[in-house]
């Protein structure tokens, strides 16, 4: 009896690794189709074109609503980043350091909460997970600076993420990833690939965090929320520098390289 209890707790055990496996494997395949859609919007906008599209998640899911079939690819796009904050849900709960559990925990909010946009844009409220993210950005800006010490609240959220942007970008440049990769199981010509990927997709990705979170220190320094910037608009403040479009042209590469990575992470990295 105890030991047919044992091996059905196992069995049961199993299946549900297995379950947050394919959760895993699917919310990382999700976010990239995220990013690739980002990349090739902002693309277009600094190449000239892309009208009154938006380099950001609403742009994407905007994008994907277009196309055939687009309204049953929403549904999967959701669902995968509910399978994404399961699987961080699951980091945070039988991880094993402190800091990583706390960071699951940050990370399986914040995917539940695109999650929902996205499930709500599929359902046919375009008011939520298709609005602009820098309207987006001011508006909970704004709230945040009316709060008691709103000022340090908004300044120190832009510092975490800048730092974010800053770790992340200096991570992916020394290969951070490589741990948590399957690397017996990839070619070498799967391996430079996804180097090349995540490197560069890495990188442009930090860079856009650590302009965001400046723009937010921005807001909270002038006390202006007009000062915090979406991706769409943190995106096309690359076109602003001295080297133009063209450096936006770059980072929007990066970032569909980014999403790119996300497929090759579906695929090796150890869930």
């Amino acid at each position: 009896m105890h030991s047919s209890k044992a091996v059905l707790g196992q069995l049961n055990s199993r299946r549900g690794e297995q379950a947050l496996e394919v959760a895993g494997r699917w919310g990382f395949a999700a976010r990239g189709v995220i990013y690739v859609l980002v990349g090739v919007l902002a693309l277009r906008i600094a190449l000239g074109g892309g009208g009154g599209e938006q380099a950001d998640k609403g742009g994407a899911l905007a994008e994907i609503a277009s196309k055939p079939f687009g309204a049953a690819l929403l549904w999967v796009v959701g669902i995968g980043l509910v399978g994404m904050a399961l699987w961080q849900l699951s980091e945070a709960v039988w991880g094993t350091k402190t800091t990583k559990r706390l960071l699951s925990v940050g990370r399986a909010v914040f995917y539940g909460v695109v999650s929902w946009s996205v499930l709500t844009f599929a359902a046919g409220d375009h008011s939520q997970g298709g609005g602009s993210s820098d309207q987006q950005s001011q508006d909970v800006t704004a709230k945040a600076l009316d709060l008691p010490a709103g000022q340090w609240l908004v300044a120190a959220v832009g510092v975490g993420i800048a730092v974010t942007g800053v770790v992340g970008a200096v991570r992916a440049g020394m290969r951070k990833y490589h741990k948590h990769l399957k690397l017996g199981e990839m070619s070498a010509t799967s391996r430079r690939a996804v180097d090349v990927t995540g490197v560069s997709g890495g990188i442009a990705r930090g860079l856009v965090f650590l302009v965001a979170g400046g723009f937010a220190v921005a807001a909270a320094v002038q006390y202006d929320p007009d000062k915090a910037k979406g991706m769409d608009d943190t995106l096309r403040a690359f076109a602003g520098t001295p080297a133009g479009p063209w450096l936006m042209a770059a980072i929007a590469l990066g970032l569909a390289m980014f999403g790119v990575f996300c497929f090759a992470m579906a695929r090796w990295r150890r869930v």
